[in-house]
């Protein structure tokens, strides 16, 4: 997998002071994207053991409230696979920590549907490690600038219970 950034001392992604991910690939390709270069999963640095250990040595101070997945697309398949090290790392070394995960893709029908677009073998531990969930593709015509944390009003911000049922956070 391949990444185009990492913000560290992120307050625009998730509550708080956050590091965050920013993925390379994504095949939803909305009209209007914020981050259209993320598209080509050829994109950006090479994804390693030391990109891990950079984001996770920048969580550890006591202020820094979580990490953020955003893209590119975090839950297309390849990224899930090469993300879930880093997921696993994070709430073992950061219980108290959440992590915000922003995909295109739709929580019932993409993600937890057995035919979903974006179901791996990893996504049901992929999921448990994630607290907030924006979900949804990004549509334009329904951009409005007032919603927090996501772009368009289609978009939900869910919390993740451990039973996997959701609840909108915001």
């Amino acid at each position: 997998m391949k990444y185009s950034d990492i913000k560290f001392y992120d307050v625009a992604n998730g509550l708080g002071v956050r590091t965050s991910l920013f993925v390379s690939g994504c095949t939803h390709r909305c009209k209007g994207c914020f981050n259209e270069i993320t598209w080509d999963f050829n994109y950006g640095k090479e994804f390693t053991e030391d990109t891990i250990a950079e984001i996770l040595k920048s969580i550890e101070p006591k202020y820094i409230r979580g990490l953020s997945l955003l893209g590119g697309e975090p839950m297309e398949l390849s990224n899930q696979r090469a993300l879930l090290p880093l997921l696993r790392q994070f709430k073992a070394q950061f219980p108290q920590k959440d992590i915000w995960c922003y995909t295109g893709y739709t929580y019932e029908t993409d993600l937890l549907d057995p035919d979903g677009r974006a179901r791996c073998e990893v996504t049901d531990e992929f999921l448990s490690y994630v607290d907030i969930l924006v979900d949804g593709e990004f549509n334009q015509d329904l951009y409005d600038v007032s919603l927090k944390f996501r772009g368009s009003r289609n978009q939900r911000v869910l919390q993740i219970h451990e039973e996997g049922c959701p609840e909108l956070f915001l």
